[in-house]
């Protein structure tokens, strides 16, 4: 095989990332996962005379729902489906898919919408019997999608914006959603009793902690009423309140917890983001590479991840493809526009110049990188050099937080080897983000 030439670094960039979303593919997962439970006589089966019921919240809440009502059949007795307005919705969901109702919401900030799509779910349980069973299918973003928050909706909206620009960790984050919002941290359950659960997910999280993911609407808390207290504190949220709102949150933080037992259930995780990675190494030894996983624990601030990454490249051997995921955090000081992996390949960009011939693409595997129809960016060792070239400004741009203003101007400079916006619709998946080193021969 001939070795990998910089000239098609993009085009090797997207294939290993096709790769990786294949691997992860919702629909099969979840059919996938059917199937093994199917070999497993009782598993997820309700009780002579019991109905099968399905809700289904998240990013790629469709194609998971699509893949149970498959393989159900008419064993399925109804259904909700709860997914992004900008979802992609297939033109025969409805006609194909009676049984199930899609309600569209708001993310990554609840508003009135994804208030009655929940509603909507807390409805329909409310006809569950103890023969029943609730398949739940959830994936990224059902934090934002699924809520009955104990706030006003103008307080919760306030209280998501201010953890948003924070830069705190999606752990974080949803330990502290879970004691504000009536359905997360296992509130599913409660809703469903006294039906039985069985929830299928599609992990978003570092680490896979079922608690997290989607703040865990049929997994107990993952952290004490004082311990998101502690961390509201600690990313001094409550001074960016309106002092009603602190006070509120504050009393829900002191008083008696929800004591109400679960129904039995039982969760299964049906994809994450080291099934993405090896299909990515893999794909990436196919192109010639010496390829490498090294890790799916990438966190923290994504300017000293970009500048980490950098230097993972620079140090690179030739002909080596280093393969990471995880999630960057970005904690909003300007007022421009971009998302957490265009700020990460940009401040990796000055580290890379004059370097070796080499690629670095951070990616959302959901397809969005807080913009619709951008998943990330690419930078190359010739990136900053040619933002000197049109005038660009690295450091006043990651400091205003406008990589994405950046990167458009950069492809419009008509110099594709300088890398770019990496354009993408959405993927109808979401297990965190890829970080693709492609190191080639000088």
């Amino acid at each position: 095989m001939s070795q990998p030439r910089f000239q098609d670094h993009r085009q090797h960039i997207i294939d290993i990332y096709e790769a990786a979303l294949g691997a992860v593919d919702p629909y099969d997962s979840v059919r996938q996962a059917l199937v093994r439970a199917a070999e497993r006589p009782g598993t997820g089966t309700p009780q002579s005379g019991g109905r099968l019921w399905l809700v289904a919240a998240g990013k790629a809440a469709i194609p998971m729902a699509r893949a149970a009502a498959d393989q159900l059949g008419d064993r399925l007795h109804q259904g909700i489906i709860v997914t992004k307005s900008s979802a992609t919705v297939p033109a025969d969901l409805a006609e194909r898919y009676p049984e199930l109702a899609l309600h569209l919401a708001a993310h990554p900030v609840s508003d009135a919408s994804s208030v009655a799509a929940t509603e909507a779910v807390a409805a329909m349980l409310q006809g569950t019997s103890a023969d029943d069973v609730v398949l739940c299918l959830i994936s990224g973003g059902c934090s934002a999608l699924l809520t009955r928050p104990l706030l006003t909706l103008p307080a919760w909206q306030q209280l998501n914006r201010a953890l948003l620009a924070s830069g705190c960790s999606i752990h974080s984050f949803n330990r502290i959603r879970q004691h504000l919002d009536e359905v997360k941290g296992g509130g599913l359950l409660r809703w469903a009793a006294p039906a039985a659960v069985r929830t299928l997910i599609l992990s978003d999280v570092i680490g896979d902690d079922l608690s997290i993911i989607g703040s865990g609407p049929t997994v107990p808390p993952a952290a004490t009423p004082a311990e998101a207290d502690a961390l509201l504190r600690q990313y001094d949220i409550y001074a960016q309140l309106a002092p009603a709102t602190a006070d509120r949150i504050q009393a829900l933080l002191t008083s008696a917890p929800v004591d109400s037992p679960f129904p039995p259930y039982d969760n299964e995780l049906v994809a994450n983001l080291t099934l993405a990675a090896q299909a990515a190494r893999e794909r990436a030894s196919q192109l010639g590479f010496t390829a490498r996983f090294l890790t799916g624990r990438l966190d923290g601030d994504a300017d000293q991840l970009g500048r980490f990454a950098a230097a993972l490249a620079v140090d690179a051997p030739a002909n080596e493809a280093l393969i990471l995921g995880g999630e960057a955090t970005v904690q909003v000081r300007g007022q421009g526009r971009g998302g957490r992996n265009q700020e990460l390949a940009l401040a990796a960009a000055p580290l890379l110049d004059g370097g070796p011939p080499l690629a670095l693409a951070a990616l959302a595997t959901d397809g969005e990188d807080r913009i619709t129809g951008v998943a990330g960016a690419i930078a190359t060792h010739l990136t900053a050099n040619q933002a000197a070239t049109i005038g660009l400004d690295i450091t006043a741009t990651l400091a205003d937080n406008d990589s994405y203003a950046f990167w458009q101007a950069l492809n419009a400079s008509g110099e594709p080897l300088a890398g770019g916006l990496v354009e993408r619709d959405p993927t109808g998946t979401n297990v965190n983000d890829l970080l693709i080193i492609l190191r080639y021969e000088n």
